[in-house]
Order: C-alpha cells, then structure tokens, then sequence
C-alpha cells in the first residue's frame, strides 16, 4: 500500500513509451490501428495491448468510420482530449531542456490571442509560472492509503527514440530523461524531498537494484547530483539539479488531471501557491494571453517532413 497520489494514477495509466506515443499521434489525428503501426513501427501485439488499455482507461473510444467496410478507428475521449495538456508540459520541457535537433520540432499557435505559444504550468490566481520551491502541500480529502501499483502494467518501456526517429518530439526526448514508470516515482519522491537511497526504497516499495539503476540513470542524465551527508560510513543523498527540478511543471500537470478525472474523493494534496498565497490547480498556459490551452484551440507548424500532417491537433 502507498499513499493516494493522482500523479501514480494517471502514471499508470500512460507512464510507459508506447501509450504516449500512441496518444501523440492521436493529438495529430492519426485514427487507424494500420496508421499506429505504420508511423511508430510497433509491434502488433504490442500495439493491440495498448490501444485496449487505453479504451478501457476511457482514454480512448472504438467507433466506425465506414459501417458498410466495418472499419475501426479509435478516438479521442474526453479525458483523453484533456490529457493533451500533459503532453503539452512535457513538450515545453523537452524543447528548453533537451538538447537535440531539431530543437524545438513544433511551432505552436494559440488561436485564440493568434500567437505562437510556448506554454507553461502556471498559478490561475496569480497566472505567473510555478516552480517546486514555491509551491506547499497538506492532505486532501482524497488522502489514504491505495495499491501501489498493478503489478503487470509495470512493464517494459519502449525506447522514445527509437520512435523518434520517424517524427521528431520534445515529448519523446522528456520521455527519454525520465526512463520509465519507476523513473516517475522516483522523481515525485524528490519532489517530496524525498533523497536518500533507503527512503526512497522504503516509500516506493522498489527493489535495490531497480532503484540503483533509475538513480544512475538520473545522474547521467543531469537531472540529479550526488550529495554527501555522512563521512563515516560515506552515505549520499541524491537532489534534483535545475534541470530535475524543471519537471516539476509536467508533474503537476499530470497531478491536476489525475485530480479531475480519477480521483473520486476529491484531490489527495491541496496545493498552495506561496508567491501569491492561494491554493490552486494548476492550469497549462498560453505564455502571451495567460489562458489555459485546450486541443482544439491549438494550431501547429512542423520543422520537419512530417507522415501524417493534420492541420488540427486533435479530434473527438
């Protein structure tokens, strides 16, 4: 058992590489298994799987386009339209904090101030950016103990990219630094201030060498620096450099639409906004008008030949 978390929720839903690369391609308008396949070369079963879980989660919904041809299709849901904000902060962190090329692979256009867009996570009282060390918690109504996690949707990432390579994301390159579904959890930890290796290991439930891999992999990645705290024995504890704590904004992202859609309670942390003092859910912003984002008021270009160029980010 672990404490109710809305980040875990939502992290179980779509915390591996395929789903949010499936859902990608969803924001682009890509509708049809064959589609899926052919511009993220998954493998078949592999995809099947995916798309299932996601119809079952309510992420996504089988229809017909052509009833006379029975040909399916999967579409958008509610939630899973909404989960485009998710997708969106792991974007803007990609391009600000991943090196690669190209470095920024969409041109985002918000239709309603008819701006390019860089958006950010953001305070809806104060609509200023939040960062870690401004934000406090206390427990929610939906504070309790749950599963930790359902043990076979622990599996296997696929490796973004490898995916990228047919169409380059800042998404896939967020996925990438964090790893996998343990690599989120490890992260939300730090968050807490969470650091050293045996409380980690107590709070997650994770093996040793699991979290021994996902901490190197951290480090490497420059997300995490090694601190020591003892002299004898040596023992360190692991905080998150500037570009670690930057992922915070996905996080909360991921926070708020696990409050809206999957916690039945009610929120499990209340969140308050130092800077200007309120409790808040966090909202994904346009950077020039300072209103929340939604799909389909969201135009983009590509700097890159793209396969499946759609002129709207999503459907329902």
């Amino acid at each position: 058992m672990a404490e109710a978390c809305s980040v875990r929720r939502t992290v179980n839903i779509i915390g591996d590489g395929w789903s949010f690369m499936i859902l990608r391609e969803c924001y682009f308008g890509v509708r049809r298994f064959q589609d899926f396949q052919e511009i993220l070369n998954i493998p078949r079963g592999t995809l099947t799987a995916r798309l299932n879980t996601l119809v079952a989660e309510n992420i996504l919904r089988k229809t017909t386009s052509d009833p006379s041809k029975k040909r399916l299709e999967y579409r958008l849901t509610k939630q899973g339209i909404d989960l485009y904000k998710v997708m969106i902060a792991l974007m803007s962190y990609g391009d600000k904090w991943i090196d690669a090329s190209p470095k920024q692979p969409l041109k985002l256009k918000h239709k309603i101030c008819n701006h390019e867009s860089h958006p950010f996570v953001g305070c809806p009282h104060c609509r200023q950016e939040i960062t870690a060390s401004e934000v406090t918690y206390r427990n929610g109504p939906g504070f309790g103990l749950e599963s930790a996690y359902p043990g076979p949707k622990l599996r296997k990432s696929a490796d973004p990219l490898l995916i990228e390579r047919r169409r380059p994301s800042s998404v896939a390159r967020a996925l990438r630094t964090i790893g996998d579904q343990w690599g989120f959890m490890v992260l939300r930890e730090a968050f807490f201030k969470v650091r050293r290796f045996d409380q980690i290991q107590a709070k997650l439930g994770i093996a040793p060498n699991t979290l021994a891999n996902r901490l190197n992999h951290f480090l490497n990645e420059g997300m995490f620096q090694k601190v020591q705290y003892q002299s004898n024995p040596e023992r360190f504890e692991y905080r998150l450099t500037p570009k670690g704590r930057a992922i915070f904004s996905s996080f909360m992202a991921m926070l708020a639409w696990g409050d809206k859609w999957l916690s039945k309670d009610g929120p499990p942390i209340i969140l308050s906004h130092q800077k200007c003092g309120h409790d808040f859910t966090p909202l994904v912003m346009c950077d020039f008008c300072k209103n929340e984002i939604h799909a389909k008021d969201m135009h983009y270009d590509t700097v890159y030949s793209d396969p499946k160029k759609s002129v709207q980010h999503t459907d329902s």
